[in-house]
């Protein structure tokens, strides 16, 4: 009646995935407390080139909007693969319900594009 006793591989799986992470992180570092840090050490390293410069810049905000807009969009074909798979089943209603879907994205393609969220230069 009891069904704990099967869930046995379920907690010793548990156990390993909860031990390794703090394995790994303590060797980490141990190791990184033997290793010296030197002024070499501490430099970024930029293709064998001398760093020029201070590491921490700032980046454009429409790199970010870029990114922004293509994942939105890819989500989009992610949500509409499998209602196409399925297109058959669901009816009308879902058809429809599809369209809103689209054109709520098309919408806010619109919108990006008219503030300059698509322009590279």
């Amino acid at each position: 009646m009891f069904l704990l006793p099967k869930y046995n591989s379920f907690f010793i799986f548990l156990l390993i995935t909860s031990f390794l992470p703090i394995l790994i992180f303590s060797i980490s570092k141990i190791l990184a407390l033997v290793s010296s840090k030197g002024p070499e050490k501490l430099t970024s390293y930029e293709s064998g080139i001398e760093p020029m410069g201070d590491a921490w810049i700032q980046f454009q905000i429409r790199y970010y909007m870029f990114a922004l807009v293509f994942v939105i969009f890819d989500i989009e074909t992610v949500f509409l693969y499998p209602w196409a798979m399925s297109f058959s089943y669901l009816g009308l209603s879902a058809f429809i319900e599809a369209l809103v879907f689209i054109f709520i994205l098309v919408i806010g393609l619109i919108y990006a594009w008219r503030k300059g969220a698509l322009e590279w230069s």
